[in-house]
């Protein structure tokens, strides 16, 4: 079995058992007021489990497989380190840091420089245009969190606050 199918493999059992979680643990404690709302804490959950499901499902059965004779797009593992890993696990620990780094350094500033930082590295020079972007994206989902959803992001470093 190709590589991409044993990662769908993992992908399917772990949304199976977020799907589990989410259809039939989470909703137990509700509280009875909760129970006639039409949408419930779960509910983005259980869309997410579903939706990873069946894309899991569709590489598992091959649906997304191109014709047999593009074979220009698979990974050659003779020369796997032609490819950028750097980059990939650069990226990783960039964020593993935003997220080590968000409480204290407040929502806002460790998302724009997580923002600003990966897209350098991804190769974006323009950072005249770069800066601002990455800064209305994140004061703009802190809005959103903060406002719409009424869910406290300390937008501030903790010294500040």
């Amino acid at each position: 079995m190709a590589l991409d199918r044993w990662i769908a493999l993992v992908i399917l059992a772990v949304s199976l058992s977020y799907g589990y979680t989410a259809f039939f643990m989470m909703d137990a404690g509700l509280p009875p007021f909760m129970r006639f709302n039409p949408i419930w804490p779960s509910t983005f959950p259980k869309v997410i489990a579903v939706l990873a499901a069946i894309t899991s499902l569709a590489i598992l059965l091959g649906f997304e497989k191109k014709p047999a004779d593009s074979d220009a797009d698979e990974i050659d593992f003779s020369r796997l380190w032609d490819y950028n890993i750097g980059q990939a696990v650069f990226l990783l620990v960039l964020m593993a840091g935003y997220a080590l780094l968000l409480r204290p350094a407040g929502f806002l500033l460790s998302t724009l420089l997580f923002l600003v930082i990966s897209a350098a590295l991804l190769g974006e020079r323009r950072f005249v245009i770069l800066v601002p972007v990455a800064a209305v994206a994140a004061g703009g989902v802190w809005y959103l969190v903060q406002q719409t959803l009424g869910i406290y992001l300390s937008p501030l470093p903790t010294f500040l606050n």
